[in-house]
């Protein structure tokens, strides 16, 4: 089991990290939200956070799933979480298990509700549990939503519903 307690934050966007333009309700990137929700919730864990770009995961490219993973193989942590949009999540952790980077516990991570909406978002309890998850679980790649982890070749996003679930 992993033991050092410090994690690599990277950021790659999706919904997590979208602002809200009152005027004309459209949803756009700004800048990462992430210290600030680490700030409101308190945390004490030393993280380094990252951001590789701020794109919808719908339109993220093989080349970004690149950037990913070239940034994964280089952090010096063995502790990663990534935020992402749910949308190509398991995609994207799919690519990462493939690249088989040894020796990391890699979390994905994500939110249905932006952080912009306040306490309705569900991007504060997410990305605690991915925080907490990639502290304690084996090396490997993880998807982690709503409370859960699973091995990234067995999550699937229900767009019926908007929760993750074991794939089948």
């Amino acid at each position: 089991m992993n033991q050092n307690k410090s994690v690599q934050i990277f950021v790659t966007g999706g919904t997590f990290d979208k602002d809200y333009n009152f005027i004309t309700g459209e949803l756009y990137f700004k800048d990462t939200h992430l210290h600030d929700m680490l700030e409101v919730g308190r945390s004490t864990l030393p993280v380094d956070i990252k951001t590789l770009m701020m794109v919808d995961s719908l339109e993220m490219t093989e080349a970004d799933r690149g950037i990913i993973e070239h940034n994964c193989r280089k952090s010096t942590y063995e502790n990663i979480v990534i935020t992402h949009g749910t949308d190509t999540m398991t995609e994207t952790g799919k690519y990462l298990k493939k690249a088989q980077i040894d020796g990391k516990t890699i979390v994905l991570t994500g939110a249905m509700i932006p952080y912009a909406f306040g306490s309705s978002s569900d991007g504060f309890f997410n990305l605690g549990s991915a925080l907490a998850f990639a502290q304690v679980l084996n090396p490997g790649v993880y998807i982690c939503m709503n409370g859960q982890y699973w091995d990234t070749d067995n999550a699937v996003k229900n767009r019926s519903t908007g929760f993750f679930q074991i794939k089948g």
